[in-house]
């Protein structure tokens, strides 16, 4: 039945006719003075809250989770069947009126979202990060402050290859952080590398075109060793530095958790009295910077394709939290916006430490793994645009290519404008944005003036001032000129950073680099471009370019430009730049343990908790799985890798085991005199070659003695395991017996 109405006078506010666009009556004036959203009008009610699975919204997690006992379709109606699609007769056509089948297959077909160009295999964490407030004389972000601690989350990744490449190719790795602080979002969008391919953003698509499969047989995947790469970069000679840095030990890390990063660019920091600085970002992990052997990432490509994301994982579960401090290193904003004769604003170039230390601002600590890989790691958009009051951009031209494409990309990602809106990526900082509609929109938006400026919504929302913590684009002056495509005559510089780089390594280090150029190179079917990157070679170093055209049966080329450095005041050798040298932290490590069933046992679970307690993984190796003295078998002699290990502990010389085939089991190697169990055998030579810490006690002596030479560096023989344990631990805070590896040098 409709109610009758009784007109009112205009002067009755109290029933005004219908109509009205707003709760409130606008005033004359524009509005001036700050006021909260508006109600909305007394006959307007939005969707009540729920979450996306139907529950009432609440601060326990499974309120998102799946909720209730039976199948339901989306709509939360329960299901009879999910077996059969509904047909006309038993064997008739499908009816197109099922519509719990089209449902559940059209979810099906679009579960997957295009994966990232770059960075599509990538692993995360959840995690926190503390402020020290050491960064407060020249930066005034909110989330710098001392003992702030703001909720993050943060993404590695490798660049080239697909979503289902291994983790441990050789390749550059990404490293962002969402940083969820008070003031807005900040993504700090990195690499485990300090500079980049390009000096332009403009050629990008180039680069990863020349680095990505070959586009008629989409092969090699996650590789460099082609034809198409080395063509790229021996002809782009400014790809030149980066390049070395990933034929080095960092292009195959150890661990997320032992790889440095870089923001790459330089930006401008301003603290509260508005005064400016230059800086650039960086990431030191506790555990130091530690990389595995050519040959361990071999075998870890094939045996665990997954190493990196399970040990990232399986780290924050054991309790052994990755940790990481933020550090800048900050330079006078200068109209050159240069440091010593180094461009600031060329992103293939970085600032050794002993010209600009790195002063610590913050520690980032990973505590948590996300709920669901799609969810969480797929579809979190990081954008180095997403800044907060203190932290501005320069005029990179790498950065600003930078800022237009993240976002551009996450478009056809994730689907549409709103993929800020996805749980991973909504701030924690109210949002007043203006901004509706379009696909996948989740807010359920009140007013009726989304502009500026407005009256009918109370003026609502307002400008911030100076006082009300404002984003501010910084008033750089920008020096008049021509509009032209080039770049300052200070990028021209491409070789003696690189140089830089190759001096500071030690001997087994370069070692490395000319092991990984002898072996992309011969991968390269034209001679002529294995003949254009020798030259590159020389023009970085005569050392260098001499070993690799040996190896490739090549004559090295002469120089062909001066040889003295091209950056005044640098130094000769960098010591940061090495990863030897230093002791680490052995968190997270993990202890194999050979144990034999039939000997004595009774300290193992002793020693087991003592790896534990050292927060350190144990992984006790035996014939068979189960159990020994209580202890679960975490490997048997047919599954043990050195590749996995840090270090190996013999308890035991277990004898050959009844499935063991030594003529044909591809873990046994060559036939032994039978000291010792074929496969243990292999591990023990394994893990020398590897240059990994070994120790023994008991029949353990006799395997490991049967294996190596007396006196080996690296090897623990002693009465009892706890005694060994600590010698072993003492040894794994260099990360492993360097002296193992003969320099060729």
């Amino acid at each position: 039945m409709r109610r009758t109405r009784t007109v009112a006078s205009t002067e009755n506010a109290s029933d005004p006719a219908p109509g009205r666009p707003s709760s409130r009556p606008p005033s004359l004036q524009e509005p001036t003075e700050p006021t909260g959203p508006l109600p909305p009008k007394s006959d307007q009610q939005g969707a009540q809250p729920r979450t996306p699975t139907g529950a009432e919204p609440g601060r326990e997690p499974s309120t998102t989770a799946q909720q209730g006992e039976f199948l339901t379709t989306s709509q939360g109606a329960r299901l009879r069947d999910t077996d059969h699609s509904l047909k006309a007769g038993r064997r008739g056509p499908v009816l197109l009126q099922d519509h719990h089948l089209r449902e559940k297959i059209t979810h099906f077909d679009h579960e997957r979202i295009p994966e990232r160009v770059v960075h599509a295999r990538g692993a995360a964490a959840h995690g926190v990060f503390e402020g020290y407030g050491t960064a407060e004389p020249v930066c005034r972000a909110g989330f710098l402050a001392k003992g702030v601690r703001t909720e993050v989350f943060t993404r590695f990744s490798t660049v080239v290859g697909s979503r289902g490449s291994m983790d441990t190719a050789r390749d550059t790795r990404g490293f962002a952080t969402k940083f969820y602080t008070e003031e807005g979002t900040f993504d700090l969008v990195g690499n485990n590398i300090p500079v980049f391919f390009i000096q332009d953003g403009m050629k990008f698509p180039d680069v990863v075109h020349a680095a990505k499969p070959h586009p008629d047989r989409e092969i090699p995947q996650a590789q460099s060793a082609h034809d198409t790469f080395w063509d790229f970069v021996s002809l782009h000679t400014e790809a030149q530095h980066h390049t070395l840095w990933f034929m080095g030990d960092r292009g195959i890390p150890r661990s997320f958790r032992m790889m440095e990063g870089f923001g790459v660019h330089t930006f401008r920091l301003s603290n509260s009295d508005g005064e400016t600085s230059l800086a650039k970002l960086h990431w030191k992990p506790a555990l130091g910077v530690h990389s595995l052997t050519w040959e361990e990432a071999q075998l870890l490509g094939g045996a665990d394709p997954d190493f990196h994301r399970r040990d990232l994982a399986d780290a924050i579960e054991s309790g052994a939290y990755p940790s990481w401090e933020l550090g800048i290193q900050v330079f006078p904003d200068n109209a050159e916006q240069s440091f010593e004769g180094i461009d600031l604003l060329d992103p293939t170039k970085f600032v050794p430490e002993e010209l600009a230390p790195v002063q610590p601002v913050g520690r980032l600590t990973l505590d948590r793994n996300p709920r669901n890989y799609f969810a969480e790691t797929e579809q979190v958009a990081f954008n180095p645009g997403h800044l907060v009051p203190g932290i501005d951009v320069t005029d990179d031209p790498l950065l600003q290519v930078r800022l237009f494409s993240y976002v551009d990309t996450q478009l056809t990602r994730l689907g549409g404008p709103n993929f800020a809106q996805l749980p991973i990526n909504r701030a924690h900082a109210p949002i007043n944005d203006m901004l509706r509609d379009g696909y996948g929109q989740q807010g359920d938006h009140s007013g009726v003036a989304p502009y500026q400026p407005n009256s009918l919504d109370g003026g609502c929302p307002f400008l911030a001032g100076e006082m009300d913590g404002a984003l501010e684009d910084l008033p750089v002056v920008v020096p008049e000129s021509v509009k032209e495509r080039a770049l300052s005559a200070t990028f021209e510089d491409h070789f003696s950073q690189a140089r830089l780089f190759w001096r500071s390594m030690t001997p087994v280090e370069r070692d490395h680099i000319v092991d990984a150029y002898s072996f992309e190179l011969a991968k390269c079917y034209e001679a002529t471009i294995r003949e254009r990157q020798l030259q590159s070679l020389a023009n970085i170093d005569g050392e260098l370019c001499a070993r690799v055209a040996a190896a490739l049966g090549m004559t090295a080329p002469e120089r062909t430009i001066p040889a003295e450095d091209g950056t005044d005041g640098a130094p000769v050798t960098s010591a940061p730049l090495s990863q030897l040298g230093a002791r680490w932290p052995t968190d997270g490590r993990t202890i194999g343990i050979v144990v034999d069933p039939d000997g004595d046992n009774s300290a193992l679970l002793a020693l087991h908790d003592a790896v534990v307690a050292a927060s350190m993984t144990p992984i006790v190796i035996a014939p068979r799985g189960g159990e020994v003295a209580g202890v679960p078998v975490g490997r048997t002699f047919g599954t043990a890798a050195s590749a996995e290990l840090d270090a190996l502990l013999l308890a035991g010389n277990p004898l050959t085991a009844p499935d063991a085939r030594p003529s044909v089991d591809p873990t046994a190697g060559a036939p032994s005199s039978g000291e010792v169990e074929p496969r243990v055998g292999t591990l023990i030579d394994d893990c020398w070659r590897h240059a990994k810490a070994m120790g023994a006690w008991g029949e353990g002596r006799t395997a490991l003695a049967a294996r190596t030479a007396p006196g080996g560096a690296g090897l623990v023989a002693g009465e009892d395991g706890r005694a060994v344990l600590s010698e072993i631990r003492t040894l794994l805070e260099s990360h492993r017996v360097w002296e193992r590896f003969p320099a060729d040098a």
